[in-house]
């Protein structure tokens, strides 16, 4: 058996290697431990048969809306769905803390250089 190629993505904390390509299989037994099937999943993040079709051959990236559906759906993390899906998605919610945390500093000195601007 050939192993199967992987990819570290950086942001990954658990050094849980990122599939290289969308692994289906992988997705496929998480719908049967759920009695689901790819229908199902394609109608919850709003896909066409087709478009969720070219998602399992790799020949269409899933989006960070698409991952957050699909793990719900799978009962399992965006992380995780990210990791098997192969892609660079940013899962939801990731750093938003963060992000906002720096919006807020940027704004607090926005102000503060308006103020002494103003004389203030």
């Amino acid at each position: 058996m050939i192993p199967r190629l992987v990819k570290q993505d950086p942001r990954h904390t658990d050094r849980t290697p990122m599939a290289l390509f969308f692994d289906a299989a992988w997705f496929d037994a998480r719908l049967g431990e759920r009695g689901l099937s790819r229908d199902v999943l394609a109608a919850a993040a709003g896909l066409s048969g087709e478009e969720l079709a070219l998602a399992f051959k790799d020949q269409r990236e899933i989006s960070a809306r698409e991952v957050a559906v699909f793990a719900e759906l799978l009962g399992v993390t965006a992380a995780e769905v990210a990791r098997h899906a192969g892609v660079s998605t940013p899962i939801p919610g990731q750093d938003a803390e963060a992000r906002i945390a720096a919006l807020e500093r940027r704004v607090a000195e926005l102000e503060a250089t308006v103020a002494r601007l103003r004389g203030g």
